[in-house]
């Protein structure tokens, strides 16, 4: 496997960065998740853009343009010989001294790789998830911003583990308030009657790049969107249920907290995001060939 470090392309094995990286130390850099179809890299450019969002708000200067990190990570998934699969893009803030200053980082790190990955078993896209609650919260906006996809990710694991812990292969997160954010790694949608309702950003959920496309495919398919908050009541009276994300692409919910979701099997509106936005992916995107 080739992996693209700070300007080359280099083997796995010599794929290394220092203990002294602050990405390693502290969590401290932002990252993007991306899938490829059929030899095209999906919203490869909104998924740059919101890294570059990502580094802004956290003070994180990168040294490349947004161009150059598009074809940076197009030539990465051709040197490995891929036609679809999954890219990881990450930046930290870089080598430093010990101690939370990031200004003793004089430059930042790039890395990018391409491979493969499987969120859920392949039966899941056909019978659907069932999912727990979990009791982790999100942090408040004002602690730390939802929008930004930076490396901290330990509030996301432990609620992870709450979910295998539970038996379940994930979890839904409510904020402070009590109100739905998202799941630990994807974005949450319900169906109730006609209208495909998510809940708010404020409420802290991540501004995904699936999330924006099911919206976009919501107008073309017809189906009314609304956008506000959400509680759990909210899902366990909800007529369908699914989730998003890069990784997860589309994938059914039934059951959250040993409640049925509508009839306790995916949902016709479900099965044609699932169709639409898997026709788009295959056929949409920026050739890395």
């Amino acid at each position: 496997m080739k992996i693209w470090l700070d300007g080359k392309l280099v083997d796995e094995s010599q794929a290394k960065v220092s203990v002294f990286d602050h990405g390693l130390l502290y969590g401290d850099g932002v990252f993007e998740g991306m899938r490829f179809y059929n030899g095209r890299i999906f919203r490869l450019e909104e998924h740059v853009r919101r890294l570059y969002d990502s580094a802004r708000a956290i003070i994180l200067n990168v040294p490349w343009t947004k161009e150059e990190v598009c074809r940076f990570t197009c030539e990465t998934v051709a040197a490995n010989g891929l036609n679809d699969g999954y890219i990881r893009l990450v930046i930290t803030r870089g080598k430093g001294e010990l101690g939370l200053n990031p200004y003793l980082c004089p430059k930042p790190s790039m890395f990018i790789i391409a491979s493969s990955i499987q969120l859920y078993p392949e039966e899941h896209y056909t019978n659907g998830l069932s999912i727990i609650t979990c009791a982790t919260r999100r942090p408040a906006p004002a602690a730390l911003m939802p929008q930004v996809k930076s490396l901290n990710y330990l509030n996301n694991i432990m609620a992870k583990v709450e979910a295998i812990q539970a038996g379940a292969l994930e979890a839904v997160m409510l904020n402070e308030q009590g109100y739905v954010a998202e799941c630990t790694g994807d974005n949450l949608f319900i169906m109730k009657n006609g209208s495909l309702i998510t809940p708010l950003i404020s409420d802290g959920a991540l501004d995904g790049i699936t999330r924006a496309v099911i919206i976009e495919l919501a107008e073309k398919l017809g189906i009314p969107f609304i956008e506000r908050s959400l509680t759990r009541y909210d899902i366990f009276t909800a007529d369908e249920c699914f989730l998003t994300g890069s990784a997860a692409e589309v994938i059914p919910v039934i059951e959250l907290d040993r409640r049925s979701i509508g009839t306790g099997k995916p949902g016709p509106a479900t099965g044609r995001f699932i169709t639409a936005f898997r026709e788009l992916a295959m056929s949409t995107g920026t050739p890395f060939h």
